[in-house]
């Protein structure tokens, strides 16, 4: 064997960006990125930064790297489908060994990338290590509403998920390329990332480290994009809120009946006394939205099969720029 031979393969890492609203900070983003790849010289790198439709001027930013650059990839999808569409997105256009999804606000501690990946290289030829890795942030800078956002998202993941609760989610993270390979099968138009990583794999694990403070422009995480994610993870991969709509039809009529034979029982034993209008109407009224509330649950995953026989995308690309291969050797 040659010493050619002998030295390792040099391994890619794919880092994919979603962008809205991050004209002014995405190019450090990748700068920074650059910088952190460049320490250790076996690895090399590739960023697809996916423009989530932005409003602003963030797309020709993007575009003048990947002209500058033969390791970017610019994809503009025609229209907004959120975070997690985008990030699937550029699930699809990564080749990396690993892929790591960071933000483009700078908030994500990129120059702990080697931390990051730490796990998942280590003890990696023995069929070791983790196969996802999370950074967890003991500390968020983000807003109050956020941070309830972020705590509700977690006990649902716990409950449906089976996740364990002392794993954090965090839009800092890295997985192997065989787990990437498998969250691109899932072709349903309401991607929920995070689900599909613990759906793929149990070696997961989190990498405390701290996060940085937005320097540039503000969060665009809406109410509605919470709920969206929210829902997104209650129907996309549990049956438990139908189980439990189930549990609480079973236990309201068990209760109805009680009430029955109370009423049956009073009315025998104390014939004159009337039964109560406002206790009658509170019961009524009590049940009668409970009934409303599972409707809608059922009708929410209903809709959502629908829609995905349809076969509605997850996400639509308007264009995609790149360095041709001849441009690339010039």
């Amino acid at each position: 064997m040659t010493g050619a031979e002998a030295l390792p393969r040099r391994q890619t890492i794919s880092f994919v960006i979603p962008c809205y609203k991050s004209e002014g900070s995405v190019k450090l983003v990748m700068d920074e990125i650059r910088e952190a790849v460049a320490q250790k010289p076996r690895y090399d790198y590739q960023i697809i930064a996916v423009n989530d439709c932005s409003p602003d001027d963030l797309l020709s930013v993007i575009r003048q790297e990947a002209e500058l650059d033969p390791r970017v990839i610019a994809v503009d999808l025609a229209k907004n489908g959120g975070r997690h569409n985008a990030l699937m997105c550029g699930c699809h256009y990564a080749t990396g060994d690993y892929v790591v999804f960071c933000d483009d606000d700078q908030q994500c501690p990129v120059d702990r990338l080697w931390d990051l990946l730490a796990p998942l290289v280590n003890d990696e030829a023995s069929g070791g290590g983790y196969d996802v890795s999370i950074a967890r942030y003991p500390k968020k800078t983000q807003s109050a509403w956020k941070n309830f956002g972020s705590k509700v998202n977690d006990v649902v993941a716990t409950w449906l998920l089976n996740k364990d609760p002392e794993l954090k989610f965090s839009n800092f993270s890295a997985m192997k390329s065989f787990v990437k390979d498998e969250v691109v099968r899932y072709t349903n138009p309401y991607p929920y990332l995070s689900g599909l990583m613990l759906s793929s794999t149990k070696r997961v694990c989190n990498v405390d480290m701290e996060e940085r403070e937005r320097t540039i422009g503000t969060g665009n995480y809406s109410f509605k994009k919470s709920v969206s994610l929210w829902m997104n993870s209650f129907t996309s991969f549990s049956v438990k809120p139908l189980r439990l709509a189930t549990i609480c039809g079973f236990v309201l009529a068990l209760l109805g009946l009680i009430f029955a034979v109370y009423v049956i029982v009073r009315k025998i034993m104390l014939p004159f006394v009337a039964v109560g209008y406002s206790s009658l109407m509170a019961a009524l009224l009590f049940i009668g939205g409970m009934i409303m509330l599972m409707l809608g649950l059922i009708g929410e995953y209903i809709g959502r099969i629908y829609i995905s026989i349809n076969n509605s995308p997850q996400f639509v690309v308007r264009a995609v720029y790149r360095q041709q291969p001849e441009e690339a050797t010039k």
